[in-house]
């Protein structure tokens, strides 16, 4: 009997009515882990995903003043506190199998939005440095780009710079732009990260691409924090 990814419990793999809408997931975490699994429902802003009853939020308005680079992000989940352990044990102690517990959210969630609107989109996972791809043994960006079955591209670097967790909401602010161009890439591109926090990440890796040639850039990420 398989186990439970999340907690270690068994899993029962006999199938319910009520259950089978859910049935995927339910073969990699149990129904108990499943029910953490936060979906951001509701009024979001339409740039974000923040969770807001304003069609854009406040962050936003202050992004669109300073020259807006991204067409929209959508992000799935809720940075709840066992969504933060779940990373935790996925990318800094390097547990890769976890990333199968958003297997089916993160498929059917990218073709509803994305592959709805345009399926001639190029998939650019947000990279990490080599010294933190070394210690991780994995960039959790491209991890998650794999899932998707779609063509990717690795189109920038990212230079050694310390860890954005460390820094504050004001440090990620005024942080330099650590991204490089590997490959410049001319159709419309989805960038792919784990986690949007302040949305710098993601707005300082898609300015060098609309630099380069890019016409639009769309994000796509796992987590709203």
């Amino acid at each position: 009997m398989s186990q439970c990814l999340s907690c270690g419990q068994s899993l029962d793999t006999i199938v319910s009515w009520e259950s089978w809408l859910t049935f995927k997931r339910e073969h990699v975490i149990c129904t108990v882990c499943a029910s953490n699994m936060e979906k951001i429902t509701g009024s979001r802003c339409s740039v974000c995903s923040r969770p807001s009853q304003l069609s854009i939020c406040h962050d936003c308005i202050e992004w669109d003043q300073l020259g807006e680079v991204i067409q929209f992000n959508y992000s799935l989940f809720h940075y709840n506190e066992w969504m933060k352990n779940i990373i935790s044990l996925w990318k800094f102690r390097g547990d890769y199998v976890l990333r199968e517990i958003f297997r089916e959210e993160l498929k059917y969630s990218f073709e509803s939005i994305f592959l709805s609107q345009n399926k001639e989109l190029i998939l650019v996972p947000v990279p990490l440095s080599v010294k933190r791809t070394n210690e991780r043994g994995f960039n959790q960006a491209l991890a998650l780009a794999e899932m998707l079955d779609m063509p990717i591209q690795e189109a920038l670097g990212r230079k050694a710079s310390e860890k954005q967790s460390k820094k504050s909401r004001i440090d990620r602010l005024r942080s330099s732009n650590p991204y490089y161009l590997l490959k410049p890439i001319r159709k419309r591109v989805v960038l792919i990260d784990d986690i949007y926090t302040t949305g710098t990440t993601i707005r300082q890796a898609a300015s060098i691409l609309l630099k380069n040639g890019c016409p639009e850039v769309y994000t796509f990420t796992l987590i709203r924090g």
